[in-house]
């Protein structure tokens, strides 16, 4: 972790600009000024300097998500931000992270380490309940307080250009990955291969000797085998059944030993489960707005005389988070990133909205 000398100061502005939901439940971004915070004990204040911009932003803003509390007007987005710590407040072991320290500001904003899913080590489903950009200040924004005791270290030789969307996306499709219980060799499909999620898993599972197979819109096509797919399917050249089929012919006739999905599609979901093998895993990683839909032909007669598996995976954990930052560093995995500033962000989103991104967009800020 990049440390700055611990007498350093910084001059820290009364006010500071940030980027808010002023309409929830429509695409509408307001730039606004606020009173820069103290961080009280065992907070950190840190100057954010860039943030990714994630498809769960577009969901809360617009409240896609059904079954969840309204986002709260004013409420400041943002979930993948990188920055520096400028204050630090009061009674808070300066072991933890000191001044001048780069660091990582996750959908997880905050952790106890004593809950069940803290103790096993799933701390980024904490019952706190802490969320970056949802109900907690997000990091769309200049500046914001953190727990010192979560914030997560950036390795010196990555750019917080490409650390910020290793943050969520890039930690997400890890996980949901380690989870896909599958073995060096083994064909792996990514459902919503050339976006923000899936052109990162592509990458991450040909570094752990998967053989993936991309499955996205034809724009995406160049992206996801440049990113290391060993086949590339245009979802609009298939029907349900023939998608499977093609799978089944690209595997040799075994199937896929995981289907990974991250395309917030409930068809996506419909067809995973025919794409896989024998032991085959779904896992369950985009989140589809609207109503939530039962996976199509997830019966127990479907699952159990192929010894099918479905898991959840949605956000990862601090180590995690820390590991999928270090294959960053080394350059196992590069995100294609498409920066833009604050003023950009309601243009960013309605290009979402659309399909139209590939890749991930950094704000600069």
């Amino acid at each position: 972790m990049a440390t700055l000398p611990e007498t350093k100061t910084f001059e820290i502005p009364k006010t500071y600009k940030a980027a808010v939901y002023d309409k929830p439940g429509e695409i509408s971004i307001k730039i606004t000024e606020l009173q820069t915070p103290e961080p009280g004990p065992g907070e950190v204040l840190v100057r954010i300097t860039h943030s990714g911009v994630c498809h769960s932003d577009l969901s809360v803003m617009r409240n896609g998500w059904a079954g969840i509390p309204p986002t709260p007007v004013g409420q400041i987005g943002g979930h993948e931000g990188v920055g520096i710590v400028h204050k630090i407040g009061p009674n808070t072991e300066s072991s933890l992270v000191k001044l001048g320290d780069r660091v990582g500001i996750k959908w997880a904003a905050a952790a106890c380490f004593d809950c069940a899913p803290c103790k096993a080590g799933f701390d980024g489903h904490c019952v706190t309940k802490k969320f970056s950009g949802y109900y907690t200040p997000g990091t769309f924004t200049e500046y914001t307080l953190a727990p010192a005791n979560y914030v997560t270290p950036i390795p010196d030789g990555l750019s917080s250009t490409l650390a910020a969307p290793m943050l969520c996306a890039g930690l997400t499709s890890y996980s949901g990955l380690l989870k896909a219980n599958a073995q060096a060799g083994d064909f792996v499909v990514v459902s919503g291969a050339g976006g923000g999620l899936g052109h990162l898993a592509i990458q991450l599972g040909r570094g752990m000797g998967f053989r993936m197979i991309g499955i996205d819109d034809a724009s995406k096509k160049s992206l996801v085998l440049e990113c290391g797919a060993e086949h590339f399917l245009n979802m609009r050249d298939f029907t349900d059944q023939t998608l499977a089929e093609e799978i089944m012919k690209l595997t040799d006739g075994q199937g896929a030993k995981a289907v990974i999905v991250c395309a917030g599609s409930n068809r996506a979901y419909a067809q995973a489960l025919p794409m896989t093998g024998f032991g085959g895993t779904v896992v369950c990683v985009g989140i589809p707005e609207g109503e939530q839909v039962e996976i199509k032909g997830a019966s127990p007669g479907a699952l159990f005389p192929a010894q099918k598996r479905i898991v959840g995976s949605s956000v990862g954990s601090q180590k995690e988070a820390i590991e999928c930052l270090r294959l960053a560093e080394k350059g196992l995995v590069k995100t294609v990133v498409k920066t833009e500033r604050m003023e950009g962000l309601q243009r960013v989103f309605e290009e979402m909205s659309r399909g139209a991104g590939v890749g991930r967009v950094v704000l600069e800020l």
